[in-house]
């Protein structure tokens, strides 16, 4: 006892800070799914996206210029800022609120989305150097196979091909596994220079641009601004795209794609937790095995440290 007082005195408030961020982004991460679920019948997505890039940019604009952060120093970061928001923003959160606006369970789309660490993995050879190894392959072939036990355990046969969503929703939560997966790449091997708070409102005006294309062409714009919408809107803003945002950029910052990737293996099932708690959102026995054998497949890519691949020196 004496020896663990002692180490604790000695550990570093810092240390204690850098081991506590990955389950703190787990947490608030998770609460994204719960977030759209509990806003999205107040206002189409797109128009609920912009509102929520519009008031994150209304409190990150001032920060940066009240701490005098500096902006990227060169066009070309300037663009790749803008490419990986476009990404890791906009077509990961428009992807996410339409599933779940199509009818997608909050959990399923926690679920799906959360095959980041296995698309990265599969991605990160031609972008990052990195390959594969063995383990990694059987975590993607175990993550296929989950997913496919997931879904077919939500398979009607009647009328509609998906119990309580229709394909669109699979091909927008489909659209978001691409975005956040290639966005994180993209802002490691472009982005490592990029100023956190200065970077972030790069990303946000070009999410922001893309939410409001999206909003002026396919919705109505119209807003129930109800107790529920305005609190739901609030913890999205100061929360997700400004808290966990800026300690996602700082965990990929800090360590390679695959292993910041790792961390997104254990948001379904606390989403599922919650939206079970919430919703009331259950999934059958095949569903549960499916899920579980999924998060064990992401666990064995995002575990096994794949290969380096050396250059031959010329």
């Amino acid at each position: 006892m004496t020896k663990l007082s002692s180490a604790l005195r000695h550990t570093h408030p810092g240390a204690l800070g850098l081991a506590a961020m990955p389950a703190v982004f787990v947490l608030l991460w998770s609460t994204g799914f719960i977030g759209a679920k509990f806003g999205l019948p107040y206002a189409e997505p797109f128009t609920f996206l912009w509102l929520r890039c519009a008031f994150t940019l209304a409190v990150l604009l001032p920060l940066v210029f009240a701490m005098r952060i500096p902006w990227p120093n060169s066009a070309a970061l300037w663009g790749h800022i803008a490419v990986s928001g476009t990404l890791v923003h906009g077509a990961y959160l428009a992807g996410v609120f339409y599933s779940i606006e199509l009818g997608m369970p909050a959990g399923l789309t926690a679920l799906l989305v959360g095959l980041q660490p296995l698309l990265t993995a599969a991605c990160a050879g031609p972008l990052l150097g990195e390959r594969l190894g063995k383990t990694q392959w059987l975590g993607l072939a175990l993550g296929l196979l989950g997913i496919a036990l997931v879904l077919g355990s939500k398979l009607d046969f009647g009328d509609s091909l998906f119990e309580g969503f229709e394909l669109g929703a699979l091909i927008s939560v489909t659209a978001a596994l691409l975005g956040i997966s290639l966005g994180t790449l993209y802002q490691k091997r472009f982005c490592t220079r990029m100023p956190l708070l200065s970077g972030a409102v790069i990303q946000y005006l070009a999410a922001g641009a893309l939410f409001t294309l999206g909003a002026g062409l396919f919705e109505t714009r119209q807003i129930d601004w109800t107790p529920t919408f305005i609190l739901t809107l609030g913890w999205l803003v100061l929360v997700l795209s400004i808290a966990a945002i800026l300690l996602l950029m700082a965990l990929i910052k800090k360590g390679e794609a695959s292993r910041v990737a790792s961390l997104f293996y254990l948001v379904p099932p606390v989403t599922a937790l919650e939206a079970w708690w919430l919703f009331d959102e259950r999934l059958p026995w095949l569903g549960l095995l499916g899920m579980a054998v999924a998060i064990g497949g992401v666990i064995l890519v995002a575990k096994a440290r794949p290969p380096l691949r050396h250059k031959r020196s010329s």
